[in-house]
């Protein structure tokens, strides 16, 4: 086996491993090959379980984004119900308030109306008295 190599010699490009398998780099050049292969092959899968986890937390934010959005929009709907229930109690508050303001103009008219027959009734009754007693 050590004849090609004696034939070709050291510094023609090739080189001759330990189990006689002809290298075109040498031995020391063809192992530092391999781990720098190793290396970046390990370099690739950490960047591609890199990758997986921030692909995984983009997911979650992805989510938490939707999630805090329809969140947002909950607050949103509530708070314009909430202001729409007040509204809708001012205005019934407005509505009372006239309601009440009407009744006591109301009761008002009747009181006098209620002075006034009751006048006419005792105005009444003294000419009855008066009549009864001229006969």
């Amino acid at each position: 086996g050590r004849g090609i190599y004696a034939e070709y010699g050291e510094g023609d490009g090739f080189d001759i491993d330990d189990i006689n398998k002809i290298r075109v780099l040498d031995n020391e050049t063809s192992t530092k090959t391999s781990q720098l292969r190793e290396e970046c092959k390990e370099f690739v899968d950490k960047i591609d379980n890199f990758q997986q986890i921030v692909n995984g937390f983009i997911e979650l934010m992805e989510g938490l984004s939707t999630e805090v959005e329809r969140e947002k929009l909950k607050a949103i709907g509530a708070r314009n119900l909430l202001k729409s229930m007040a509204k809708q109690r001012e205005s019934q508050q407005q509505q009372l308030i006239g309601l009440i303001h009407e009744k006591r103009t109301q009761l008002e008219r009747y009181r006098i109306q209620l002075q006034s027959l009751e006048k006419a009734e005792s105005e009444q009754q003294d000419f009855i008295d008066q009549f009864i007693l001229q006969k």
